[in-house]
């Protein structure tokens, strides 16, 4: 039997939560997966401002995830890619969590929440683009529904979403 994933809720990021995330992604072991060095607060500040851009614009964004006591715990979602290396113009799932949410089913709890958002705003195929990262981190978005599906609305979008870690 499955453990009772923990209870999670997404949400359009607002300003202050690039506080939080200054904080809580600021920790080595977070890092490690971007870069090493800890972002500026300016950084996750135009971050959430861009993400609040997608949703308005696209129906989709990386959303905040909160927990069930309500406190800010990282993001996931999906969101265009607009890097010149990789597969530019796609549609790119992502997440993050602060280091002491790792392990405890919240990455999975939360990304199961982005497919069933997405569907409900975009037509895309879900794929999967290999990153170097943790085994847990490669589990993560088989384990998030990132599984072989078309959606579509009246007025669908089209595009492929790219899974990362």
């Amino acid at each position: 039997m499955d453990p009772v994933p923990p209870a999670v809720r997404l949400r359009v990021p607002t300003h202050e939560d690039a506080f939080t995330w200054h904080r809580i992604f600021a920790d080595p072991d977070v890092r490690e997966f971007h870069g090493g060095r800890a972002a500026e607060l300016s950084v996750h500040e135009e971050l959430t401002a861009r993400r609040r851009r997608h949703d308005a614009e696209l129906g989709s964004c990386l959303w905040t995830v909160v927990d069930g006591a309500d406190r800010v715990i990282g993001f996931t979602g999906a969101q265009p890619w607009e890097r010149d290396r990789g597969p530019t113009g796609e549609i790119e799932i992502g997440r993050r969590l602060g280091r002491e949410r790792w392990g405890k089913g919240y990455a999975i709890a939360a990304g199961r929440r982005t497919p069933e958002r997405v569907r409900a705003t975009a037509c895309v195929t879900w794929s999967r683009w290999p990153t170097p990262a943790t085994p847990a981190r490669r589990r993560s978005p088989g384990g998030s529904g990132c599984a072989s599906t078309r959606r579509s609305r009246s007025r669908p979008r089209t595009g492929r979403a790219t899974a990362t870690g």
